[in-house]
């Protein structure tokens, strides 16, 4: 793998950080192809195959509607979210896709409450490769360690 496709990895991961945490939280969707899947999936369903997930999109007007819903419709607490990123790996390269994979944490502050961790997992995601646009994610399942799932996880992860 060279340098230069790695360095375009990171950077992809990186904007999905920023945006997760400072936005604008619009302008995440447009880091995934048209058509792609997005899954929040606890270990113990994606290690059984089962596909039940606490969010699920297919599409990226799907993720545009859920970052309408978490800005518009969603009553929940102010917070501030930071993402830890971290030991991406590139698995594979075929046929303008790239099967990567990472770890990740989110730790969430409330304005009256000490930092807590938010989610805990790992990344699984296929990125398509574009001359002109560069990479996006194609598939991105976000699976998180625990069982039990805050309630307060309102935005994508």
């Amino acid at each position: 793998m060279n340098s230069e496709l790695r360095n375009a990895v990171e950077s992809l991961y990186a904007k999905y950080a920023d945006l997760l945490d400072d936005g604008p939280l619009d302008d995440w969707p447009a880091l995934f192809t048209k058509q792609c899947l997005y899954l929040l999936i606890p270990r113990e369903n994606f290690d059984q195959d089962l596909p039940l997930a606490i969010i699920r999109c297919e599409s990226r007007a799907m993720l545009q509607d859920r970052v309408h819903s978490v800005q518009e419709t969603i009553m929940h607490e102010p917070r501030y979210l930071r993402h830890h990123i971290t030991n991406i790996q590139i698995e594979s390269e075929h046929e303008g896709t790239l099967k990567v994979h990472a770890n990740y944490s989110v730790i969430q502050v409330l304005q009256d409450q000490l930092p807590e961790i938010l989610s805990v997992g790992r990344y699984l995601s296929i990125l398509q490769i574009d001359a002109d646009t560069g990479l996006k994610f194609k598939e991105q399942r976000v699976v998180y360690d625990s069982v039990m799932v805050p309630n307060t996880i309102v935005y994508p992860v």
